[in-house]
């Protein structure tokens, strides 16, 4: 794995140094001194550690998040780091200009989307301008309570422009988004989960850890085909019109038919093993009934994907 200045990359333990327990990496956005705010060089090395990540079959999922060291305030990012400028040569009163400076940092945001695995996003703290459009291209939200979601930008006289007017829109409707957008609010991690844009929400601390831990599990257990086709169609799929997009969910399917993921999900479904909390006796010492196996002794096995 590359060395980046700017994040901190956690992997599974079956690579070497490795320390998580499961087939997911962690890449933490670590700036803490600046509230882990988004240079145009940040963006590129989580693209680059995403490309890494693509191709490897040991990272099935992926979590994207502030340092857990933060040393003023928790954030996910607190938006663009506007003391690094637009780029060398590029002008603020020049229109083209900014469109460029535009365009450099929205491909990065678009090659990150792309990432054809499952991508967590898990915001603790503040997710303000660019940091709540770094969270956009992610498919899942993991936030605590005390997550911050808002687009400030108002403010200093200008708006959302990575991403922040068309993809929130799409997340949670026209008139939600122009209220954060024109007023410039902030939004807590429970409003943001009530209109349906956080998936999970969290007290803070070990609760928040351990959700993170158990979502990010399951995805990197889970079949990685049907998982890869479920992101294309619902991120590209809604794109376009109903008869298009049920176009690529029938041929998603048919694709997703040939694959080793289900033959294993058929053939655990038809498997039966002993109940492990039993140990297949279907009754405990004391003579109850186990509730796992209800008597039965033996369970359904869980699948083993084998992922890509």
């Amino acid at each position: 794995m590359v060395e980046f200045k700017q994040l901190k990359i956690e992997l599974p333990n079956t690579k070497e140094g490795g320390t998580i327990d499961g087939n997911y990496a962690v890449i933490s956005l670590n700036r803490p001194d600046a509230l882990n705010a988004l240079q145009t060089e940040t963006l590129k090395e989580i693209y680059l550690a995403l490309e890494e990540m693509e191709t490897d079959k040991d990272i099935r999922c992926v979590v994207l998040r502030g340092t857990k060291d933060f040393t003023k305030k928790p954030a996910f990012s607190a938006g663009a780091d506007l003391a690094t400028g637009f780029g060398k040569g590029l002008s603020p009163t020049v229109a083209a200009d900014m469109m460029l400076a535009m365009q450099q940092k929205i491909r990065y945001y678009n090659l990150i989307e792309a990432f054809p695995k499952p991508l967590i996003g898990a915001v603790d703290g503040f997710a303000l301008g660019g940091g709540c459009e770094l969270s956009l291209v992610c498919d899942i939200i993991i936030a605590t309570k005390r997550a911050i979601f808002g687009f400030p930008e108002i403010h200093r006289g200008i708006f959302p422009a990575n991403g922040g007017t068309q993809r929130m829109a799409r997340h949670i409707g026209q008139a939600r988004a122009m209220k954060m957008i024109y007023f410039g609010e902030q939004f807590s991690g429970e409003q943001m989960h009530d209109w349906g844009y956080v998936s999970f929400l969290t007290e803070e601390g070990d609760e928040f850890e351990k959700v993170i831990a158990e979502k990010a599990k399951f995805l990197g257990s889970a079949p990685t085909t049907s998982l890869a086709i479920i992101k294309k169609a619902v991120k590209y799929g809604t794109q376009a019109g109903l008869d298009v997009g049920l176009q690529f969910e029938m041929m998603g399917f048919g694709l997703n038919s040939t694959s080793s993921d289900v033959a294993e999900g058929i053939s655990a479904f038809n498997r039966k093993v002993k109940c492990p909390q039993c140990a297949g006796k279907g009754k405990f010492e004391d003579g109850t009934t186990c509730p796992n196996c209800k008597g039965a002794k033996r369970i359904r096995d869980s699948p083993k994907y084998k992922g890509f």
